[in-house]
């Protein structure tokens, strides 16, 4: 099923990404920021790029296990419940686009957007570190949102 995360919109190819309407008051916070010269930490946007080259790299390698650990818990849940079987089977089954290398990461509060070559992934901080909340996924038309084929609720 190729559906969207919440999270980010598309506004076509190559625009600036912004969050939804509902977190408007986010984006202000983060305008603010962006304009006093404070963004992310370069160790959370490490972070979430080292995570997200995790992912792709155990997917391409057919380590489809160590893929599924790297998912957020609801997206794993929903691997498996559209498979109606284990993650690592399905997983393997969704084909994701090999990503190759990382173009840009931006971080939002606990939410990233990772663009690498040929994938772009969405992933969320939790407690134990950086996790795969979408992946396979493609800007659509303007003001639209991303379109994913591995997407958690």
């Amino acid at each position: 099923m190729a559906t969207h995360p919440p999270s980010f919109r598309s506004r076509g190819r190559g625009a600036r990404r912004r969050l939804p309407r509902a977190l408007g008051s986010v984006a202000v916070a983060l305008t603010a920021v962006a304009l006093t010269g404070c963004g992310a930490s370069a160790a959370r946007e490490d972070g979430a790029t080292d995570a997200g080259r995790r992912f792709t790299t155990a997917v391409a390698a057919g380590d489809y296990r160590a893929g599924c650990e790297l998912l957020a818990p609801e997206t794993r849940d929903e691997v498996e419940e559209d498979a109606k079987g284990p993650c690592g089977p399905a997983l393997q089954q969704l084909g994701l686009p090999r990503a190759g290398a990382a173009r840009g990461v931006d971080v939002y509060g606990r939410q990233a957007l990772l663009r690498m070559t040929g994938d772009t992934l969405f992933l969320s901080l939790f407690d134990d570190g950086w996790k795969v909340v979408a992946a396979g996924c493609e800007p659509q038309a303007e003001d639209e949102p991303y379109r994913c084929s591995l997407k958690g609720s």
